[in-house]
């Protein structure tokens, strides 16, 4: 059964950067597509940026196309998102989920789940 742990949150400045990791263990990483997603206080876990098993194809959302990067290193087994030129309105709990990506769109595996890294971005 394959597991995620999410790691790399903290509490960062405006302007600073995070650079979270999404660890497998348990199956292979390789044969998923990984997706990064966000839940503000009050709001709806969304989707912010996804990339495919092979890691040719990748995402974002608008409000962090240009500042976040997703990545991957299936022979570690793990998945990033680095982010930077980090904004108040980022602060949420981060969360990699292992799905799939087929013409153009991520879908989320639902028993795929990491437990959330904390990112706070405050002066």
């Amino acid at each position: 059964q394959l597991q995620l742990v999410e790691s790399g949150g903290g509490l960062v400045q405006p302007g600073g950067s995070l650079r979270l990791s999404c660890a497998a263990s348990g199956s292979a990483l390789d044969y998923y597509a990984i997706g990064w997603f966000r839940q503000a206080p009050g709001k709806e876990r969304e989707k912010i940026s996804c990339i495919s098993a092979s890691g040719i194809y990748t995402n974002y959302v608008d409000s962090v196309r240009g500042r976040f990067t997703i990545s991957r290193d299936n022979a570690k087994n793990t998945g990033y998102l680095q982010m930077s030129n980090l904004k108040p309105e980022d602060t949420a709990v981060y969360y990699c989920n292992a799905g799939t990506y087929f013409s153009g769109a991520y879908y989320p595996e639902d028993d795929y789940w990491g437990q959330g890294t904390q990112v706070t971005v405050s002066s």
